[in-house]
């Protein structure tokens, strides 16, 4: 009994150092992703906008945005497919059932998704047009009103309650968006555009009306899909259903002569696809990264990507930048890190908000891919 306690007491401080260098090692994976979650973070934030930009202003025939729009969530959707094919490990069985229970069995669940889906679709048409006719860098500006219209539906529909500092930083938002659109209104932008027979009006409304449906379709579905057990993969392939069908009803309301003459892939270019690509996948792309990402590093990647956006527009699209649109893009890039601080006597990693994708908790859908980062240290057996 001894020799047994005394063997323990030996084993105790190696199992210690042990545990430590382990934790150790994960906390050095865990910050190597954090930066690459930040690298692809801005890059799919600042890429989409620029691509499609550049797609849409150069000179010849254009490709339909909503057949585009239908041709992403078909991609999405056999994306999603084939990742939960590969987490049932290629039983077509299951596989089949799980669809079938997920889709039809539980069909009052795969209805709610009708309303966000419809949201969605609009919100992805409204920014091939609103891109199509406003600088890339205005629209990336603009764009951030989506953070005070989630929040002031969060704070409606949820009862969500916001810092000073968030309201604060809203406040400054707005004023950095509103001193954007007088000196676009008013400067050279506005006579450049109008030479390209681009529409700064047209694309104006479209990001505003795009910042609100996109604020109200990410707290509507955060409220009706809390408790669901319904993974991630699974949520993108209801939504997408509704996004195809729909899509597919708009395509044809707004271009189905001009479809039915010239062909569906009618312009698609492989820049064209590029885009295409980048919509459909990046959005799961960034489901995945969001897992290693706190609020601070989102709000800096947001941030971050909005210069880089302002930068590249200099040099592709020739795009003036002045003293006030530098001062309004500081107050929006400002702002949007502001609100992604923590709120007082909290730390970050308890304030992150979720994106609806994830508002249940069960992230174990994603594991099959990556390792867990905030559970080093697991112990085998639990």
């Amino acid at each position: 009994m001894t020799m047994m306690m005394a063997a323990a007491g030996k084993e105790s401080p190696n199992r210690s150092t042990e545990d430590k260098r382990s934790s150790s090692r994960q906390n050095e994976v865990n910050k190597k992703l954090k930066y690459i979650s930040l690298a692809i973070l801005v890059i799919q934030n600042a890429s989409l906008i620029l691509s499609i930009r550049y797609v849409r202003t150069l000179p010849g025939d254009h490709f339909f945005a909503t057949s585009a729009v239908v041709m992403a969530e078909v991609l999405k959707v056999f994306t999603c497919l084939v990742i939960i094919m590969i987490q049932k490990r290629g039983n077509v069985n299951t596989f089949v059932w799980l669809l079938y229970d997920s889709i039809f069995i539980q069909y009052s669940d795969t209805l709610k998704l009708a309303v966000p889906s419809l949201i969605y679709t609009l919100q992805n048409n409204l920014q091939y047009v609103a891109i199509s006719n406003l600088p890339a860098a205005t629209f990336q500006v603009t764009y951030q009103l989506k953070i005070l219209t989630t929040a002031l539906f969060s704070v409606l529909m949820l009862r969500k309650s916001l810092s000073k500092i968030q309201w604060i930083s809203l406040v400054l938002l707005f004023a950095g968006v509103a001193i954007v659109q007088v000196e676009q209104e008013s400067g050279k932008q506005k006579e450049a555009l109008t030479g390209t027979n681009q529409n700064y009006f047209k694309g104006l409304v479209s990001v505003i009306v795009s910042c609100l449906s996109s604020g109200f379709a990410g707290v509507y579905f955060e409220k009706i899909l809390k408790g669901s057990s319904a993974s991630v993969w699974m949520r993108n392939i209801q939504l997408g259903i509704f996004g195809i069908l729909l899509g597919l009803l708009g395509m044809w309301w707004n271009d189905g002569a001009a479809i039915a003459e010239k062909g569906f892939l009618f312009g698609y270019t492989p820049l064209a696809w590029g885009v295409i690509f980048n919509q459909a996948f990046g959005g799961l792309l960034v489901a995945v990264v969001v897992k290693y990402a706190d609020n601070i590093l989102k709000g800096f990647a947001t941030s971050f990507s909005i210069i880089v956006s302002t930068i590249t527009s200099v040099y592709l699209f020739g795009f003036h930048v002045d003293l006030i649109f530098t001062l309004g893009a500081g107050l929006v890039i400002g702002a949007v890190y502001m609100y992604s601080l923590p709120k007082p006597n909290t730390s970050p990693s308890s304030t992150s908000i979720s994106s609806p994708s994830h508002s249940n908790g069960r992230d174990s859908e994603l594991d099959a891919f990556l390792p867990n980062p905030k559970a080093p240290g697991k112990k085998k057996g639990n």
